[in-house]
């Protein structure tokens, strides 16, 4: 939970500054790649997140990723300063904060779908219509097939699942049978 609101803290001293400039989706893009490299490559993180190395070595460390990324001079003095303060071990749950912060003043909302089977063009795009206009945001989606659905569609917005799949009305009607007996 502390680390939680520690990371919207920054995420929200980030967002604000980024606001100056009008590159919201810029700076996602430059912390969501140093955020990729740091999960990529276990070895990175935990050095960056060990407190028995010294600051002065990580932010070498930091600089020279910095510097082969070619990354903004604000996102890069961000990152800096995360690892000045010891906050670099929660950059994913910044990252996370920030990309909220940002589809929020964007209206853009994420959406994950989950078929049994892929799905074609034109219904692909009659369901991102029906999404839009259900959330009344822009919306990228996401499609995954699942093979462990029987048929039907499972919808993730934000918090919310919608969930259409033949197993769950299958399950509904076990349960209203079970009861009635």
């Amino acid at each position: 939970m502390i680390s939680s609101n520690i990371a919207k803290r920054y995420a929200r001293a980030f967002f604000k500054i980024a606001g100056e400039e009008q590159r919201y989706e810029d700076y996602t893009q430059e912390l969501c790649r140093f955020s990729t490299l740091l999960k990529e490559n276990k070895n990175l993180s935990e050095f960056l997140a060990n407190p028995v190395f010294d600051q002065p070595d990580k932010k070498a460390v930091v600089e020279a990723l910095l510097a082969k990324l070619h990354l903004s001079p604000l996102t890069a003095n961000f990152l800096k300063l995360l690892v000045d303060k010891r906050r670099i071990g929660i950059l994913a749950d910044i990252e996370s904060c920030y990309r909220e912060l940002v589809d929020n003043a964007l209206k853009k909302v994420s959406v994950t779908v989950k078929t049994a089977f892929p799905l074609t063009g034109e219904l692909s795009a009659k369901l991102l219509r029906g999404m839009e206009k259900l959330t009344g945001r822009q919306v990228e989606m996401t499609v995954q097939e699942d093979p462990t659905l029987l048929g039907g569609i499972v919808v993730r917005v934000g918090d919310t699942l919608y969930d259409g799949s033949i197993r769950v009305q299958l399950n509904n009607i076990r349960n209203l049978l079970g009861e009635d007996i």
